[in-house]
């Protein structure tokens, strides 16, 4: 009898402390404009607690965790290539909403620098009267536009939360479904679960230098239009001291023959190739 309700009194405390909800959806993407034949499919979370909710990549947490461990374990000798390569994330971004506030906070990395702003595009949406089920909710469809895309949703009342996976959320239930009329992205709530507590991002995103919106849009046009320049040019900065916004971009010549000029044209490829492989990003705006 006292096992028993040892057990019993273990899950009372597990349920009291696990008030953060975790869904998980699968987001589908074609992020290359050049070759939307390439279909790229991986799971994010989003965590809601009483307070806020955070939306991030299940693969970028697992990397992280992989990488502390091998530090910790002895570092390189420990780097397992393999296994990080298929951890690799094409989001890379965290998103960060505030209930009290109704705040939106994005936050991402350009080239060394941490960046983070509050979103300034408010989400309006067209509710509509067509319903169907989707796996155990019953779903209800809205529209709306929001950076250059057209996007349906369909969001559930039987869970009580207004919320949903990247920037999105405002409508009387959380969205289960939401996809944009190309169908270049799609997010599909898979399943749910609790947990502890929230994750802390800071510790795996860094400290972001807070900016706004359409600075952090020049920046990273900046970065597509020459990465190596740009991360140059943070290197001279110190490392990312501060927005640097209209200033000059370094001379491309920078001297340094042989070794150290293979390794910058080997860099300027690998990071010309990443950005073309991310040319279809989803805000077009």
């Amino acid at each position: 009898m006292k096992k028993i309700l040892f057990i019993m009194t273990c899950f009372i405390v597990q349920d009291i402390s696990a008030q953060v909800n975790r869904f998980v959806y699968q987001v589908t993407m074609k992020p290359d404009a050049e070759n939307k034949s390439d279909v790229k499919t991986e799971n994010a979370y989003l965590d809601i607690s009483k307070e806020k909710s955070q939306f991030y990549s299940e693969n970028r947490i697992k990397r992280d965790s992989i990488m502390q461990a091998m530090f910790q374990s002895g570092g390189a000798r420990n780097f397992n290539r393999e296994q990080m390569e298929g951890l690799r994330s094409n989001i890379d971004y965290s998103i960060e909403k505030d209930k009290a506030s109704q705040k939106v906070v994005y936050k991402n990395r350009i080239g060394r620098d941490v960046y983070s702003y509050e979103e300034d595009r408010p989400i309006n949406w067209k509710i509509l009267s067509e319903t169907m089920k989707i796996g155990d909710y019953k779903v209800q469809k809205a529209e709306t536009d929001f950076a250059g895309r057209k996007w349906t949703a369909w969001f559930t009342t039987d869970l009580p939360y207004q919320d949903g996976p990247y920037k999105f959320s405002g409508l009387p239930g959380l969205i289960v479904k939401i996809e944009d009329d190309k169908g270049e992205y799609s997010f599909d709530l898979m399943k749910n679960y609790k947990i502890a507590e929230l994750p802390d991002l800071t510790n795996r995103f860094g400290n972001a230098m807070k900016v706004k919106r359409t600075d952090y849009v020049k920046q990273q046009e900046k970065f597509k239009k020459d990465p190596v320049s740009f991360m140059t040019q943070q290197n001279s900065g110190g490392g990312g001291g501060g927005m640097r916004i209209g200033a000059p971009s370094p001379p491309q010549s920078r001297g340094g023959g042989g070794q150290n000029g293979d390794f910058r044209k080997r860099m300027e490829e690998r990071m010309k190739e990443e950005v073309k492989k991310n040319s279809n990003p989803i805000e077009l705006n």
